[in-house]
């Protein structure tokens, strides 16, 4: 086809009402996808409409709240600010500011930030064990918690340590949240000498009968056997060594720790066992006669 007759037959293509048919269509389709998009998107997002973001700095957050709601708002609170001046719940702060100070407009269902007062700040509780009196004492200042001192029968050892740390009457542990102003009792160790018994010779004793006379007597006491095999043969073993020595008027504090040793086939000193012996029966006698006075004399006891 040579190019004049191409040109002819373009231009009656033209001229034909089968062009401006399809042209139409075209026209019609690009106004409905313009249009139609534009009034989606102002639908969506509102486009046009403004709301004025009302100042609810100072209100009760539940207040605020009410007046977000009616104003076709939504609110979200992002932070808890401690602040004993206000009262609890008080809006401090909000995000976006109000319109008349920001000239800021929102659209409707806009969430609003807001940053409210508590009266309670947390802390965290120090670990106060083995700290001393006055070391717990200082800590608990310093973190703004009251505190109140009790005392509790010790070792020597442990005298003036803390030795326990309650909140409400409850175990506390380190790291527990409390609010400022909560009261720790704590449990200070006090060592209280108690009245000194006299040391029992145990040697030739069974262990049996040693642990029944020193727990008669108030002793603390650790034992051993040198070649027993089970408990009853411990129970059995005679007592062959013991620590503190015996010594005849010897005392020795009841806080205080005595250990022996027992064995089944002990080598026995016979002038030992029967000095032990005469021992052994002096003191039960004199702890007879003692109890017969404190029993005429029951006033002097309680004193």
């Amino acid at each position: 086809m040579s190019k004049s007759t191409f040109l002819i037959s373009f231009w009656e293509f033209i001229k034909s009402r089968r062009f401006f048919k399809h042209l139409g269509l075209v026209v019609l389709f690009y106004l409905v996808v313009v249009f139609g998009t534009m009034f989606i998107l102002n639908w969506s997002t509102n486009h046009g409409e403004k709301i004025e973001v009302p100042n609810i700095v100072g209100k009760n957050s539940n207040d605020a709240k009410t007046i977000l709601e009616e104003s076709g708002l939504k609110y979200q609170i992002i932070d808890s600010i401690y602040d004993p001046k206000k009262p609890n719940g008080t809006v401090l702060e909000q995000t976006p500011g109000p319109s008349k100070v920001t000239t800021i407009f929102v659209k409707p269902g806009r969430i609003i930030g807001l940053r409210v007062s508590k009266k309670q700040k947390l802390v965290e509780v120090p670990n106060l064990i083995n700290k001393s009196q006055r070391f717990a004492a200082s800590i608990l200042q310093n973190r703004g918690l009251k505190y109140i001192i009790r005392y509790r029968p010790v070792a020597e050892d442990a005298s003036g340590t803390v030795v326990d740390q309650l909140y409400k009457g409850k175990k506390v542990v380190y790291g527990t949240l409390l609010p400022v102003g909560a009261t720790i009792t704590i449990y200070v160790g006090e060592f209280v000498e108690e009245d000194a018994e006299k040391i029992p010779d145990l040697y030739g004793m069974t262990v049996s009968d040693a642990i029944s006379t020193l727990e008669e007597i108030g002793f603390k006491y650790e034992y051993g056997c040198t070649d027993c095999k089970t408990k009853a043969d411990t129970m059995a073993a005679i007592v062959i060594s013991q620590s503190p020595e015996y010594s005849r008027g010897k005392e020795l504090s009841k806080s205080s720790v005595i250990t022996f040793t027992g064995s089944m086939s002990p080598e026995v000193d016979e002038e030992k066992m029967n000095r032990s012996k005469s021992n052994q029966e002096l003191i039960k006698k004199e702890r007879e006669e003692l109890e017969k006075k404190t029993k005429k004399d029951p006033a002097k006891n309680n004193d």
